[in-house]
């Protein structure tokens, strides 16, 4: 019969690479969980990994077990923190994934005391601007801006994101202060790779009533669209989540074009299907009081 502590450590070499990092991460001797490891292959009869003196790489059974395995940890490590929740106490691993910058400017400081006061919970946070499969890679949730793409999961609003068009004084000096959409032609912009031009929506405007600006720079990554807006690039069309300290310093300023941005929201989602656990509920919870109706983030601008 396969033991479950096997299995367990067999994901974590797999997730992190090695026999020893896995030991780390299970607080356990290396020497432990390359026995249970052993143990495991010869309950199944088939090695899973090949060794190298340099690294491990699952073989092909290792793989094949591995989507088998992730899933039973989970549902294992779900049960007990359900046993935990039912008596009151949030518990257990939660693996996260949000954007960069929101993760930095703003996620952070608001998951910290939510983590303070629940220590049994140990959270993994990946921040990363790409477009991540929630289900597929794992993910208890997603943290993203705008709108959900991916129709597999269940969408909850943390809070709403007004967006607007944003200049340096400096690239306004030079090039003049756009005052309508056909004004835009005239000027060069800031785009977010992961959108492209077609991010660029005012309400009640079709895309195509007006020639959006010519790109000065494409970028994956909120804060170097910052950082080039300020430089004096062009405009950009940014969340004020970004540049609310950016608009009340006088760094940047708010350019009107006689047209509101369209609405966006920033999300949590979780894979349909999968029952939400309390304690992502509860962090829910967290994440809208800190960040208010309307945000404290659209205070300023």
């Amino acid at each position: 019969m396969l033991k479950l502590d096997g299995i367990s450590s067999f994901v974590a070499i797999a997730e992190v690479g090695s026999i020893s990092a896995a030991a780390r991460r299970l607080n356990l001797s290396k020497s432990v969980v390359s026995e249970r490891l052993a143990e495991l292959e010869r309950g199944l009869g088939a090695p899973l990994f090949h060794r190298t003196t340099r690294k491990l790489s699952l073989t092909e059974d290792g793989a094949a077990f591995l989507e088998r395995a992730v899933g039973i940890v989970r549902e294992v490590d779900d049960a007990a923190a359900e046993v935990s929740e039912r008596r009151g106490k949030l518990t257990g691993p939660m693996r996260l994934s949000a954007g960069v910058t929101f993760g930095r400017m703003h996620l952070g400081p608001a998951l910290y005391p939510f983590l303070a006061k629940n220590p049994s919970i140990s959270l993994t946070l990946e921040l990363d601007d790409r477009r991540v499969d929630a289900s597929a890679d794992g993910f208890d949730a997603v943290i993203r801006h705008g709108a959900i793409a991916d129709t597999r999961l269940v969408a909850w609003t943390l809070a709403t994101s007004r967006r607007c068009l944003v200049a340096s004084p400096e690239y306004l000096k030079r090039n003049g202060r756009p005052k309508s959409l056909a004004d835009l032609e005239q000027h060069r912009a800031v785009y977010y790779l992961n959108r492209g031009v077609a991010d660029w929506r005012f309400i009640d405007v079709r895309s195509d009533e007006f020639v959006r600006p010519a790109a000065a720079l494409r970028v994956n990554n909120g804060d170097m669209m910052l950082d080039a807006t300020l430089a004096g690039l062009g405009l950009a069309l940014l969340p004020t989540f970004i540049v609310g300290a950016a608009l009340k310093a006088g760094s940047l300023v708010n350019v009107g074009v006689g047209q509101a941005a369209a609405q966006e929201f920033v999300y949590v989602a979780h894979p349909e299907g999968r029952r939400a656990s309390a304690k992502l509920r509860a962090l829910v919870d967290c994440l809208r009081e800190a960040f208010g109706d309307p945000p404290y983030w659209d205070a300023v601008g």
